[in-house]
């Protein structure tokens, strides 16, 4: 196995086990700091040797967590790492983990989340729930964007549960947006509803344009706040304010 880069004789840790690659006459030393770097199999093989209690855990989850952490594994070997090594030992399985909870809202549902708490009320006047935390993965590049979310209604009831289901997917910010107004639109047939998501992107802070003070502001509006341009000034003012 060879070594990711070539150290000086002065840079090798001390008892740094040597390889040659194919061709080569004088062998490329290891840099990881420990004796060896271990081959692939190997790596796939701490997989396979997993505790009673990750197998456990596997069974309840219905078996998803061993492609992702062995794709987790994958990734490490392509970036020229060893994932045999002491601090990646246990980066897939927490990778995987990781995934699940942030994409957890594919097993989620809406009518699962209300549970029949829906009242009727002598109430038709706006209600605004601002700065609903919200973070959710690019569906493009699966680095985060976070941001709030601030929904109008005309009834009453608490929707940032209705914003995690939809966050916890691969997303784009547009969609989202819009995915939220329709779900409350469908479970709560109000007169009219409007979202407005403001959120920071990391493939544009961190890579890309790398803008630090970016952000993103979508919005969509139906029924009366589309339609009623007064209903609409009236929420805008508010939002402002």
């Amino acid at each position: 196995v060879v070594c990711p880069r070539v150290l000086a004789p002065s840079e090798r840790p001390e008892g740094c086990r040597m390889f040659a690659s194919a061709g080569e006459e004088l062998p490329r030393p290891c840099c990881n700091g420990y004796n060896e770097l271990a081959p692939a199999d190997t790596s796939r093989a701490l997989l396979q040797d997993r505790p009673e209690k990750h197998r456990r855990e596997e069974a309840a989850e219905g078996g998803a967590l061993p492609a992702l952490e062995d794709a987790y594994l994958s990734i490490l070997e392509g970036l020229g790492e060893n994932p045999a090594r002491q601090g990646l030992l246990q980066t897939p399985r927490r990778a995987a983990k990781a995934m699940q909870f942030l994409t957890k809202g594919y097993q989620e549902a809406i009518e699962d989340i209300l549970n029949d708490a829906i009242f009727d009320e002598d109430h038709n006047e706006m209600v605004i729930v601002k700065d609903i935390d919200m973070f959710s993965l690019c569906e493009h590049h699966l680095v985060p964007f976070f941001g709030k979310v601030e929904i109008f209604i005309l009834l009453t009831f608490s929707p940032p549960r209705i914003v995690e289901i939809f966050s916890r997917r691969l997303q784009v910010q547009e969609r989202l947006t819009r995915q939220i107004a329709l779900a409350i639109t469908e479970a709560l047939k109000p007169a009219g509803v409007a979202v407005i998501v403001e959120a920071s992107h990391m493939c544009m802070v961190m890579r890309g344009v790398q803008k630090m003070n970016s952000r993103t502001v979508t919005s969509t509006m139906l029924g009366v706040l589309r339609e009623d341009p007064k209903t609409r000034e009236e929420f805008l003012t508010l939002i402002k304010n």
